[in-house]
């Protein structure tokens, strides 16, 4: 029964995987929590003020924006000293927080022979960061 493992055993791809998955969503939420936090209490100063947010939550975007002053795009990084906008770096760590962890597998895929493995986690963050970017979607 060589190469079997225990039924329990983990292995150390998909450990370090977890691991990193573990600490990347430990991070987007504890920058969440204390950004809403800091936008909720006034901490921050922020485009649109707590107790105006519902009156323009269901607004269309187009008048959203007109009203707000909000940035469109990748617009919010350059307000991320505004507590509506720090709030979404929380969000911004949690959907891309299987970028590092994909990258922590491809050294030891390499060094393994698995290049094809290796190969696939490349893909997967470059088709990530594109997505992200608005590169895919944009007409380039």
């Amino acid at each position: 029964m060589t190469g079997l493992r225990a039924p329990h055993a983990q292995p150390p791809e998909q450990l370090r995987y977890a691991a990193w998955l573990e600490w990347g969503t430990r991070a987007g939420l504890a920058v969440l929590v204390v950004s809403y936090a800091a936008y909720v209490f006034g901490l921050l100063p922020s485009l649109v003020p707590p107790q105006e947010l519902a009156q323009v939550w269901g607004l269309p975007v187009t008048q959203y924006l007109q009203r707000t002053g909000a940035p469109t795009g990748w617009g919010w990084v350059s307000n991320l000293g505004r507590g509506d906008a720090a709030a979404l770096l929380g969000i911004v760590i949690l959907a891309g927080c299987s970028v590092p962890a994909l990258l922590a597998l491809v050294p030891a895929s390499w060094r393994k022979g698995d290049k094809a493995f290796a190969a696939m986690c490349v893909a997967e963050v470059v088709i990530v960061v594109l997505a992200a970017t608005g590169w895919l979607t944009s007409g380039h």
